[in-house]
Parts: structure tokens; C-alpha cells; sequence
């Protein structure tokens, strides 16, 4: 798409943009902010290069589209609750995000988006594949879509968090969505499952419903579908949580990748 006031490379045919022409640590306007949104809605995920995002930036730059959500299963910086530490390094057993997920699926009113900047790179790897649930849903059949678009399915997290904190005695978010969601915004249709997060379809019985998730889970991993962008030294990636799924790739242990994140708040699926 062409926009008045930012250089915009597309970087697939389904999703992804890089974009030139803005210092995001600085306040925008109305205008910049209205492009960087369309942009967004068409590219579903797009990148900036040579930033340099302060806490308060960050943050800032995140309620330009909402308000901040809260993670239910990691704790914020101390001073910026808002602002969630994304590191691994020599010392880590486990990454955030090495699955193919949507943020926080689990919520009643999952992310609108999230926001990562990276300022810490290992020399090679360390990559964030991102996948189109647009194209996933155009390529099924209209019989499979047809079959799922009136499903239900269980969104649940404590399997994950349990795992990882097993000291910690806590109850986290579980929540039914639909498995075909429309967009609130481009009133497009697109796949709301992940591996990770999604434990059930409602409908269907258990062995149904694992072998129709094993499948769907399976088909949004075509890399048709997918763009994967090779993280430089202060990046930015701001993607639509609602109509996207994306995996980082832990290919770099045991060098240091760093960096933190906004989530954007969001609205109940329908």
C-alpha cells in the first residue's frame, strides 16, 4: 500500500511490512498513528529497524492502539508492570514462544497486539516466524470451513505455567472462543487455535477434537502462509494477535537474545 508519510516494503504476498521513516520513541500524530494502524490491519505484521525505544516510549507507543494488558503468567519490570522481559541466554532452560501461539489466547478478551523490541542479538539465529490466519483460512475447503466456522473451542494456559512454575500455586485464565473468529476491524475471517493454548473443541468428541486440532495445528505451520523476519540489533515487530500466530526460533543457545514487550489489549471474539 502506498502511505503519505512512511516508506512501506511489503515482504510477502500474505503478511509482513518493514517500515521506513518513523522514530517511534518519539510522541506521533494523529495522522502518523492512523497510517501506522492501516498498515498494520493490511500487514497484519509489520517491522521497523534502527529504533531505540525508552520504557516509557514503549509504552506510550502502545496505548497509541489501546490500552496495556497485564500478562497473567510472567510479572512485569518492576518499575513498568507493563512492560514484559523477553531474554534467554546461557543460563535458560526454556524460551518464551518457541510454539506456534497467538498472546494470551486464554484471556476472555484476548490481545489486540503485541509490540517486541529487541535491542540484544546473538550473531546469527534467533529468528520470529509469523503466519497469515487470513491465508490459513482462505486455502481450507468450503467444506471444512463450513464445518468449522460454527465450532467453539477451550483456550487454557495452566498447563503451560504449571509447568513452568511448579512452586507457584496459582489459577490462570481458561476461556471458550470461537475457531473461526472474524476480524473486528477488516471483518475478515481467520483461524483463532493454537497448539499451545487450544486443549479442546467443544462440539466434537475427544478423539475428534485432537484429530481436527492436530490437523488445523499442522496446516497454519505452511510456510505459504508465513513470513519470517531476521531480527538486527534494535528492531521492532508490532503485530495483530488477532489474526496472526507466530514461533521463535531458540536456534542460538547459548548466546543472548534480549528485549522487551507491550501487549495492546483487545476485545472478546466473535
Amino acid at each position: 500500500m502506498s502511505s503519505a508519510m512512511l516508506d512501506v516494503r511489503p515482504m510477502t504476498k500474505h503478511i509482513g511490512a518493514e517500515i521506513f521513516g518513523v522514530d517511534l520513541d518519539k510522541p506521533l500524530s494523529e495522522q502518523l498513528i492512523g497510517e501506522l494502524h492501516e498498515i498494520l490491519m493490511t500487514h497484519q505484521v509489520i517491522f521497523f529497524r534502527d529504533q531505540h525505544l525508552s520504557h516509557d516510549g514503549h509504552k506510550r507507543l502502545g496505548r497509541y492502539f489501546g490500552d496495556l494488558a497485564l500478562h497473567s503468567g510472567v510479572a512485569g519490570l518492576p518499575d513498568h508492570p507493563e512492560i514484559v522481559a523477553i531474554h534467554a541466554d546461557a543460563n535458560s532452560t526454556y524460551i518464551a514462544g518457541d510454539n506456534w501461539h497467538s498472546d494470551l489466547s486464554e484471556y476472555a478478551e484476548p490481545p489486540m497486539g503485541s509490540i517486541l523490541y529487541m535491542h540484544t542479538l546473538p550473531d546469527t539465529g534467533g529468528d520470529t516466524l509469523f503466519s497469515s490466519m487470513y491465508a490459513a483460512y482462505d486455502a481450507l475447503s468450503p467444506a471444512m470451513k463450513a464445518f468449522l466456522d460454527p465450532l467453539t473451542a477451550v483456550h487454557d494456559s495452566n498447563h503451560i505455567y504449571r509447568e513452568l512454575f511448579p512452586d507457584i500455586e496459582k489459577t490462570y485464565p481458561r476461556n471458550v472462543h470461537p475457531v473461526v473468529r472474524t476480524h473486528p476491524v477488516t471483518k475478515r475471517k481467520c483461524l483463532f487455535i493454537s497448539e499451545s493454548k487450544t486443549t479442546r473443541i467443544n462440539e466434537l468428541s475427544k478423539p475428534e477434537s485432537a484429530a481436527v486440532l492436530r490437523l488445523l495445528a499442522d496446516h497454519v505451520k505452511d510456510p505459504n502462509f508465513q513470513v519470517r523476519f531476521r531480527w538486527q540489533r534494535n528492531s521492532v515487530a508490532f503485530w495483530d494477535n488477532r489474526c496472526t500466530q507466530h514461533f521463535a526460533v531458540w536456534d542460538y543457545f547459548p548466546e543472548t537474545r534480549s528485549g522487551t514487550r507491550v501487549t495492546i489489549a483487545g476485545d472478546k471474539p466473535y
